[in-house]
């Protein structure tokens, strides 16, 4: 039976707000590991090439996963302008562009450059969709978290702050998209979070392939297995099985609580060169860990219940 994203949603409501945490903290390790993907992918495969690829292979394994489970694909033109726009968004222009970007720019200077997606997110949010008002504890988090993400990397990367101006800006740009596809993907909330995956993916595909075919002739390539290999991860993990599952928090904790995961990016990252490197912190940059904790917290917690009988608030003063 196709899956009902209504139940679902009241489902996840109802179990509280571990599961989703545990979901932000997948999505957040997944989109993490797609930046070494990238950087191993571009190596020797161009970048056009590289995100038409991932959106290929993604796409396709989506279709097939939903077939598999009995999920048609919605068919009405509405839907698939609707998935042209997320595509756009949430891949076509922000994936070249990082890749594109991460031939030059430091990895930690592109961190902060990416971290900017919540205040993006807060901003779009006041200013344009205002669909929810920007509460204080919510506004705190997205300042705690950014000046976290500050303290663990180290502001000595800022220094680099404009001397590589155009592929900076790419990154920039890019953040803004993924803000703009959060907020954009409330739009989805009558479908399995599957559903949109997918429908990007094929849109994004369609326009990168061609785009691929004129400008890279990949037929003329020689990629390494360690690009491939990359790819093929960048793909399957960082892509198919964590829009799913971003979809699923867009419906959930909303647009500026699954941008969260531009911030807990960077203390898994370090969490992983304490546990398997044997790295360890400065003073500093365990005060910017405990920043992003309290930040992502303020962020993704639940609204409080309105008592029975409470004045509903004005569509502005939604929490």
């Amino acid at each position: 039976m196709p899956a009902n994203p209504t139940a679902d949603a009241r489902a996840a409501h109802a179990s509280g707000p571990a599961p989703d945490l545990a979901l932000l903290l997948a999505l957040s390790t997944l989109w993490g590991a797609s930046y070494t993907f990238i950087r191993l992918g571009v190596a020797t495969i161009p970048p056009v090439t590289l995100i038409a690829a991932r959106t290929l292979i993604a796409g396709a394994l989506l279709v097939a996963w939903m077939a598999a489970r009995g999920m048609p694909m919605p068919r009405d033109a509405g839907t698939w302008r609707r998935f042209a726009v997320q595509a756009m968004l949430n891949s076509v222009v922000p994936f070249t562009l990082i890749a594109w970007a991460e031939q030059s720019v430091p990895a930690g200077l592109a961190t902060i450059l990416n971290a900017a997606s919540p205040v993006m997110a807060v901003l779009g949010t006041w200013l344009v969709t205002r669909h929810e008002r920007i509460a204080a504890r919510k506004l705190f988090g997205v300042i705690a978290g950014l000046a976290g993400i500050c303290m663990i990397v180290g502001t000595s990367v800022l220094g680099g702050l404009g001397q590589q101006l155009l592929p900076q800006l790419a990154i920039v740009a890019a953040t803004a998209c993924y803000a703009g596809a959060a907020i954009y993907g409330r739009s989805f909330r009558d479908l399995a979070p599957a559903a949109p995956a997918a429908g990007s993916m094929i849109v994004g595909a369609a326009l990168l392939v061609p785009a691929s075919l004129v400008m890279d002739r990949p037929w003329t390539l020689h990629p390494s297995m360690s690009s491939l290999a990359a790819l093929l991860a960048l793909s399957v993990f960082s892509t198919a099985l964590a829009f799913v599952i971003y979809f699923r928090l867009v419906r959930t904790l909303g647009p500026v609580g699954t941008t969260a995961q531009a911030y807990l990016r960077v203390p898994i990252g370090v969490a992983i060169g304490i546990v398997f490197l044997g790295e360890s912190l400065t003073a500093g940059a365990w005060a910017g860990l405990a920043c992003v904790v309290a930040g992502v917290a303020a962020m993704t917690m639940p609204a409080r219940e309105r008592p029975a009988g409470a004045k509903p608030a004005t569509p502005t003063g939604r929490a």
